[in-house]
């Protein structure tokens, strides 16, 4: 792979970004699994307001897209729009939570997650009408979204980080637990992790985190925010996924690119170790256009 990175970062641009995109249209928050040698992309197709699954074999050509789970209309319109997966396999069983999205005109709506399942991975059904998460805490105001889900096989419990607050853009990341995935006990009243006002270029929202554990802590890759429409992608790490978060030294590891599919703001990343290196995606915006791109670090173990 050829690639262009700048001196002073760590995380190089994969050269011909974006990856997925292009004729597809809008394609944004994704989500991977690598089974088999293969991996597997889930992400938001805004053009059809549905979450779809796509495979490669290198991370960066990619198959076309098979329809995953689409909106349905209900009375309360909870599921107008769907996006913003997390999938993981338990046992034979596929687990999906993504974001169900009320939007009856802009800036107007409400967010909740919900969750489904599947035993092929790619044809997911809902386990129940109902949202699994809500927004009921002050914080919340009237989005919760961007789940991201790990399960505790030592303690057989499921993991969530989220996003919440408003419609567009939520503001903080709070933090859930459940046993079986569809009933969750958020564990603290406030956020888990919030913005940081001392750093400029996150000092306005932090949302749409991966969480994954590494060298015996939890590693978050997140959006931050400097205004509401300019964002880049930071780390930090916490002994216990909860508290103490650290931030890294090198923040942000991941900035627009000017003249680039990024040109406006990197989004939602997620973090895969493939051999002897990481590769890293995201969608970047330009304009309204959103597509996904990928990053690679070309060393084996994570630097903090």
């Amino acid at each position: 792979m050829k690639m262009e990175c700048k001196k002073e970062t760590i995380w190089e641009k994969w050269s011909e970004n974006p990856v997925l995109g292009g004729d597809l249209g809008v394609c944004f928050d994704l989500c991977m699994l690598k089974e088999n040698g293969l991996f597997k992309m889930y992400f938001s197709w805004r053009s059809r307001s549905l979450i779809a699954m796509t495979t490669s074999k290198d991370g960066v050509h990619w198959a076309a897209p098979i329809e995953c789970i689409a909106p349905r209309k209900t009375a309360r319109g909870w599921e107008d729009d769907v996006n913003r997966p997390s999938v993981i396999k338990v046992g034979e069983t596929y687990h999906m939570w993504y974001t169900g999205q009320y939007n009856p005109a802009p800036g107007i709506g409400t967010s909740h997650i919900f969750h489904a399942v599947s035993e092929d991975g790619i044809r997911f059904t809902r386990t129940a009408d109902e949202p699994v998460l809500s927004p009921v805490e002050p914080w919340e105001k009237v989005a919760v979204m961007c789940p991201c889900v790990l399960y505790d096989r030592q303690e057989q419990f499921f993991r969530m980080w989220y996003s919440g607050g408003e419609q567009y853009e939520p503001n903080a990341i709070g933090y859930a637990e459940s046993r079986d995935g569809m009933h969750w006990d958020k564990k603290f009243k406030d956020p888990v992790f919030q913005a940081d006002p001392a750093s400029p270029w996150e000092c306005h929202k932090v949302t749409a985190c991966q969480v994954f554990p590494y060298r015996d802590q939890y590693w978050m890759f997140y959006i931050g925010f400097a205004t509401e429409d300019l964002a880049q992608i930071g780390m930090a790490r916490s002994k216990d996924g909860m508290t103490g978060w650290e931030r890294s030294l090198h923040n942000p590891i991941l900035s627009p690119e000017p003249g680039g599919f990024d040109a406006d703001a990197c989004y939602k990343p997620f973090v895969l170790k493939d051999n002897d290196r990481w590769l890293l995606w995201y969608n970047g915006r330009n304009g309204s256009c959103e597509q996904i791109g990928m990053a690679v670090f070309e060393k084996e173990d994570l630097v903090f």
